[in-house]
Formats: C-alpha cells, structure tokens, sequence
C-alpha cells in the first residue's frame, strides 16, 4: 500500500520531471544564457530557450531583463562585483599598471567558468556590427570601475581615451585568453603586458596633448565668451548701422 503522502511527492519530484524553480531567478537567467552561448550560435538563442534553461517562466524573465544584451549587461555587472568586492590597497605604492595588471588578471579569473559562453558572444559580435557596438558600451562601463580599482583616474577627455582604449585593449585579451590553455596562462599575461604597455605610452601622448591643448582652448573660449552678443545688443546695432548708411 502506498502512503499518499508519498505517492503525491512521487508525483511532484520523483519522475524527475520538474524541478523546483530557482531561488535567484535573475541569477539563473544569466547563467543559463551563458551555457546556452558556449553551446550554439547567439543568433539561434531565444528568449524562451533561456527561460527554460533557468525553469521560469517568460513573465519572470521579463520582469528581470527585456532582451538578451540586457542579460549580457547584467552579467558584466555580476564580474564587476566579483572583482570589486576582492579589491584591496596591497598594491596602492605599486606603479599604475601594476595595478591595473592585477584587476584585470582578477577579473579573467572571475570570468574562467564562462570562457566557453564568452567566446559564443565574442563571435557573435564580430558577425553584428550592432551587436558589437552594444558590447562595447558595456564593456567601456565595466573598464571605469576596473580603472577605478586601480585607483586610475578616468575622467575628463583623457579619461574617455583611456575607457575605449582599454576596452579594445581588454578585447583583444580575451581573444588570445580564449585560444589559451595554459593553466598559468603565460600567453594571456604578455599579452595583457604588451596592451597594457602600448595602452600607457598611448595616455601619456595624450595627456601631453592635453596640456599644450588646454591654454588655447581657454583662450578660444575666452574670444568666443567676449564677441557674443545679447539679442537686444545685436539689434541695436543694427539699427545703428543702418542709420549710418542713410545718413551717408
């Protein structure tokens, strides 16, 4: 005889199949959307293929995220997270891009269990040029707080030069970490050394440009601040010029 308490949870559970619903949906939203991409074409993903493959239903994926970029975004975040939670001032007397050096290394850590999924994306952005330029905008949020973890200053003209080219530096990384099997990952490391060198003979031009820029930039704007004119001052002299070619 069996109890009926037991045949309802066989039921439920013991067929296998249904499972019980995510604790953290937005959390498993993302990490289906990720194994999906390291298993076919992003093209080929749905929004319902990844509701399935994290057992919600599509109401809650859509009370979560609107689109599969805004689950790639939030993914970034989740790194960001990850890698800020872990910074620390060990390396604060070390030179700039030794610091910087660390984040990132700390961050490809963070990203190892993905590297399958994170390769599906990267070739899907080579294929979208639409596609690509969203990626980058997210890519270019994730660097402030990654110069920001370095204690590296990303603001101004010259911060905006340092946040996209790090960005295309950090893209290029990546393609060669997702080539690399080393488990110390020598190839990746100089790789990051050689963007990350490039990168600071790059800002250090541009903050020179900067500096001889910025005087004649303050005096051009001085000129321009002094030959503006009121509405009303310009149409006075109007009038006072045509007043002196009649009276001539």
């Amino acid at each position: 005889m069996v109890d009926k308490n037991d045949s309802d949870e066989t039921a439920e559970f013991g067929a296998g199949e249904l499972t019980p619903a995510p604790q953290d949906p937005k959390n498993a939203i993302i990490e289906a959307l990720l194994e999906l991409a390291g298993e076919r074409n992003w093209e080929d993903i749905t929004i319902s293929d990844v509701a399935t493959r994290a057992n919600v239903s599509l109401s809650t994926f859509r009370e979560f995220f609107p689109s599969k970029g805004a689950v790639l975004a939030a993914f970034s975040r989740k790194i960001d997270r990850i890698v800020l939670d872990g910074t620390t001032d060990d390396l604060i007397g070390e030179p700039a891009k030794e610091r910087l050096f660390d984040v990132l290394m700390r961050r490809l850590d963070a990203l190892a269990p993905y590297k399958l999924g994170l390769e599906g994306v990267s070739d899907w952005a080579k294929r979208d040029p639409l596609g690509a330029a969203a990626l980058n905008k997210v890519v270019v949020n994730s660097m402030r707080f990654m110069l920001e973890a370095a204690s590296i200053d990303s603001e101004g003209v010259v911060g905006g030069l340092k946040l996209q080219g790090l960005a295309l530096a950090w893209l290029r990384v990546l393609s060669v970490w997702f080539r690399d099997e080393d488990l110390g990952l020598a190839a990746t490391m100089a790789e990051l050394d050689r963007e990350l060198t490039r990168g600071g003979h790059f800002v250090e031009r541009a903050e020179d440009l900067n500096r001889l820029a910025s005087p004649l930039f303050s005096l051009a704007r001085a000129l321009f601040e002094r030959r503006r004119v009121s509405p009303d001052g310009y149409r006075r002299r109007s009038s006072e010029a045509r007043d002196e070619r009649a009276a001539s």
